[in-house]
């Protein structure tokens, strides 16, 4: 661990019941940088989140913040702050009284009290809704009261459990580039957890993929997306998986071109296509099983399903060889 780091995991190992959830993952989050874990649904991130903050012990490794082991510091004394999908703000209480609650309870001075809510009302844009209850705001609202509730006792570190996911979706982007600019002008070291591959790597410093419990990939959004680690990871974040001259290629949808049936090329059958927004997005299998996505321009006809097609590509990632490779 080195002296920029604020947390570190060594060989973190949680189960559930007695089956392993997270498996032997070992990372660690420098001061101020925000860590996305990412992965498919069921692959331990939330578990994982958890045995972090202290709701779950693990079954074996350590766990590290600001180089004191915390396996034995009880939850409301790690220093770290929580925010899930739910925002859970105080019903009877106003926005106001729901930021200030931390602080009240650790009996800060009310002076320290007032202008902290207001620091925090100010970066998250809170400042007309101070008097309002939780019922009369929108689900973003809600849960950029709840962000400045975390924020407020100014822990050491935040963890997210997917936020935005209640929030709708047209909200989601513009909540989280909000969440993204205040967590880096508070200098907040923070852990988010999501399976969307987007947001993910929107918000992420770094990104840590999790699958099946395991860490497979580590590093920054741009090193991830531009060379995925196996065909897994290539899946998840919307890459096509190929055959390519010397073993398994990555091939994003905009990089697919498709033509008549030709011998020298990949054969496929399409089962739908049609238009979404701005483009023509057609779906298709080929003969050994594999599903591919292609995206072409939206003036481009869709194509009917049956309809046989060659499939050839522009740019492509090989892949590491490997039981996913």
């Amino acid at each position: 661990m080195s002296a920029s780091d604020l947390l570190e995991l060594e060989s973190v190992t949680a189960a559930w019941e007695g089956t392993p959830v997270v498996r032997e993952v070992t990372f660690s989050v420098g001061r101020g940088e925000t860590l996305v874990l990412m992965g498919p649904n069921g692959g331990g991130k939330t578990t994982l989140l958890r045995v972090i903050a202290g709701l779950e012990r693990p079954a074996s490794g350590a766990i590290r913040l600001d180089g004191r082991s915390i396996l034995d510091v009880p939850v409301h004394r790690r220093g770290i702050g929580m925010l899930f999908q739910e925002p859970a703000l105080f019903p009877h209480r106003s926005v106001e009284e729901n930021i200030a609650y931390g602080l009240e309870i650790a009996r800060r001075p009310s002076a320290f009290v007032t202008s902290r809510v207001r620091e925090l009302s100010q970066l998250l844009r809170l400042d007309a809704l101070l008097g309002r209850r939780p019922d009369e705001l929108s689900g973003g609202e809600q849960q950029r009261v709840a962000l400045a509730r975390t924020l407020a006792p100014g822990p050491a570190l935040v963890l997210l459990d997917e936020p935005f996911a209640s929030v709708d979706p047209e909200l989601r982007h513009a909540l989280a580039a909000e969440f993204r600019s205040v967590l880096r002008d508070l200098g907040t070291t923070a852990i988010f957890v999501t399976h969307d591959r987007e947001e993910g790597l929107f918000l992420g410093d770094r990104v840590a993929l999790l699958f099946a419990g395991r860490l497979v990939q580590l590093g920054s959004p741009t090193d991830v997306f531009n060379r995925p680690a196996t065909a897994a990871v290539a899946r998840f974040l919307g890459y096509n998986v190929l055959p390519g001259p010397s073993g398994a290629v990555a091939v994003l949808p905009s990089q697919i071109l498709l033509g008549p049936p030709d011998p020298g090329a990949l054969a496929a059958t399409v089962i739908g296509s049609g238009v979404v927004g701005e483009s023509t997005m057609t779906h298709l299998t080929t003969a050994a099983g594999e599903r591919v996505a292609a995206i072409g321009a939206s003036n481009e006809p869709a194509r009917p399903a049956g309809q046989r097609v060659a499939i050839r590509w522009k740019r492509s990632v090989e892949l590491p060889s490997g039981p996913d490779g």
